[in-house]
């Protein structure tokens, strides 16, 4: 068999294992990476809007938009699935509030039971003095996770409002189910009539599987590897990134600058996750020559160093993602600042990088992250328990739970902390520079020609 089609095997077993777990705490993060970006803390407060009100205010404006966002796709994205022509968003002030927003999610082929709830999470550095707490169900279509301090607190429509708070607590909105079964063979009734084809890649059968070709960009892989497995190239994240983003800069533009700023932290989700290796890079830190060897011995029925990749893979995304997590979380109840923080918030980083464009989300980002990724997963293997990122037969993401990461790595030899705190802060670093490019470039396109 040639070593494309053995490649092409082992990628798409690890690709079947993909569940598009990203970084934790968007919200968290985006308070830190702007609250000293003037345009962001001196904005003047907004008034809480539905989406039902914006969409009834700005009908014909949304369908030239919509229009050209699928142009977009079709002229810049490799492996576009173009929308279907029944889909497109027309104007039509008689027809009822909930028909239109059906019609506007469908156009850009969400979920359509997407909730777009009026809602914010509060900082955990300055905690809201009274409290109007709102159900997990109320914000997302997905289980609540009972392991996260996540709160969400309820709006109204006239509600005042901060830039910031709208922000921030958009930027995790995307995981509350906008991506979920949106391909032909999801257990779903939106995914037979939206036209991306079948599922490419990420965990069959599960939903957050399915949500993993929208957050996850393989973007700067060989030119062998996309041979070997073509379905790494159909993934979405430009897509969502740019829908979002155009969405933003009109709202700007029309008055409604709630949803404005909510559908810009819309878009930085999808930047964000770009930001982690793991979303960019396939198999950190592993040769081709590694995944062949894994893959011929597979297929001589000999399939142990090729479920080892794969669980090692799984494992060591989990692991980097609860580090993250449980850091972001200590110190926000500690109101204590360390190098995540300071990272995020270290503005004079942005003018190292580009100035936004069309390009910059695969240029810079994917780029980026993804040249990262080997460094990063030798970091993580020198300074983490080995149980955790080498051994084989642990299965990390079964007992994460009942892992308390930090309260372990506290007994190690404070040099590995430090080492994996340096690393960690550089990919923060990263996400606040290239999030307040992004938003820079938003402002710009929201202004008069």
């Amino acid at each position: 068999m040639r070593a494309p089609r053995l490649a092409a095997l082992l990628f798409t077993a690890i690709l079947a294992a993909t569940q598009a777990c990203a970084w934790g705490e968007h919200t968290l993060t985006t308070y830190r990476a702007f609250e000293k970006m003037p345009e962001v803390v001196g904005a003047s407060p907004v008034v809480a809007e539905s989406l039902e009100s914006f969409l009834r205010s700005e009908e014909n404006t949304l369908e030239a938009l919509l229009a050209s966002q699928e142009a977009w796709g079709r002229a810049n994205l490799e492996k576009y699935a173009a929308r279907p022509a029944a889909l497109a968003f027309l104007a039509d002030p008689a027809r009822s509030d909930e028909a239109r927003r059906l019609a506007f999610i469908s156009a850009l082929r969400l979920a359509p039971n997407s909730k777009f709830a009026l809602y914010y999470q509060p900082d955990p550095w300055n905690p809201p003095s009274v409290s109007n707490a709102l159900s997990h169900s109320a914000v997302s279509t997905q289980p609540d996770p009972g392991a996260s301090p996540t709160k969400f607190m309820a709006l109204k429509a006239g509600d005042l409002v901060s830039a910031l708070t709208v922000l921030a607590s958009a930027t995790d909105e995307p995981d509350y189910g906008f991506d979920i079964d949106l391909w032909e063979d999801s257990p779903s009734e939106w995914g037979k009539r939206y036209g991306f084809g079948a599922q490419p890649f990420g965990a069959n059968g599960t939903a957050y599987g399915s949500q993993a070709p929208f957050h996850m960009g393989f973007m700067h892989e060989s030119r062998m590897l996309y041979l070997s497995a073509p379905a790494i190239k159909r993934s979405y994240p430009l897509l969502r990134s740019h829908q979002f983003y155009t969405l933003s800069a009109l709202a700007f533009r029309t008055g409604h600058a709630y949803w404005g700023w909510r559908f810009a932290g819309l878009s930085l989700h999808y930047l964000q996750e770009l930001t982690l290796p793991y979303q960019s890079k396939l198999a950190p830190g592993e040769h081709f020559a590694k995944v062949l060897t894994a893959q011929a011995l597979a297929m001589t029925g000999f399939s142990g160093v090729k479920d080892e990749l794969m669980h090692l893979q799984s494992n060591r995304q989990l692991v980097l993602q609860k580090f993250q997590t449980e850091l972001l979380q200590q110190n926000a109840q500690s109101r204590q600042e360390g190098p995540l923080e300071s990272a995020l918030r270290h503005i004079d980083k942005d003018r190292s990088y580009p100035e936004w464009s069309d390009r910059y989300l695969r240029d810079v980002v994917s780029a980026q992250a993804c040249h990262a990724a080997a460094a990063l997963s030798q970091t993580m293997i020198a300074t983490l328990p080995a149980q955790y990122v080498s051994d084989t037969t642990f299965d990390f993401g079964a007992k994460e739970a009942s892992i308390n990461l930090l309260g372990e790595l506290s007994k190690r030899d404070a040099a590995d902390r430090a080492k994996l705190e340096i690393a960690v802060a550089e990919l923060m670093g990263n996400l606040g520079a290239h999030s307040r490019n992004a938003l820079r470039g938003i402002l710009k396109a929201s202004s008069p020609p």
